[in-house]
């Protein structure tokens, strides 16, 4: 049985410390967690325009089924080309899930002789660092 009310706590009491480890602070209690890569996934990648002659955007869902725009700044690929960006404001790193990398892949360019990818989005060009051991 899959409780999404537990799981809607979890996330809205998560916070991560200067080190790097994830915890839940809850009722004036702490308690660390053992998270394996990171604790945000990204299901989905939507492209969007709010209105006419605005800037189109690209909004991820997250596993706690919140709707968020993407900073591309905050893009890398880590070991294995797993995809990954800042997420809350920066506070957390989301790992893309392959359906939403292949997603996000339909707007990645390669630079010619180059191993270096990039987005072109609302004419600026943003480089995803290759942050691989």
């Amino acid at each position: 049985m899959f409780r999404k009310d537990i799981l809607c706590i979890f996330f809205e009491n998560l916070k991560v410390n200067e080190c790097g480890k994830y915890r839940i602070e809850l009722n004036g209690e702490s308690c660390l967690l053992d998270v394996e890569d990171t604790a945000f996934v990204v299901t989905s990648v939507y492209k969007t325009r709010q209105a006419p002659e605005t800037e189109d955007y690209i909004y991820l869902l997250l596993t706690d089924d919140t709707l968020e725009k993407l900073n591309l700044n905050t893009l890398y690929i880590g070991n294995n080309d797993v995809l990954y960006c800042q997420v809350k404001n920066g506070k957390f790193l989301a790992r893309f899930s392959r359906k939403s990398y292949y997603q996000l892949a339909e707007f990645i360019e390669q630079e010619e002789n180059r191993n270096c990818f990039f987005i072109s989005w609302n004419g600026k060009k943003y480089l995803i660092k290759n942050n691989a051991s």
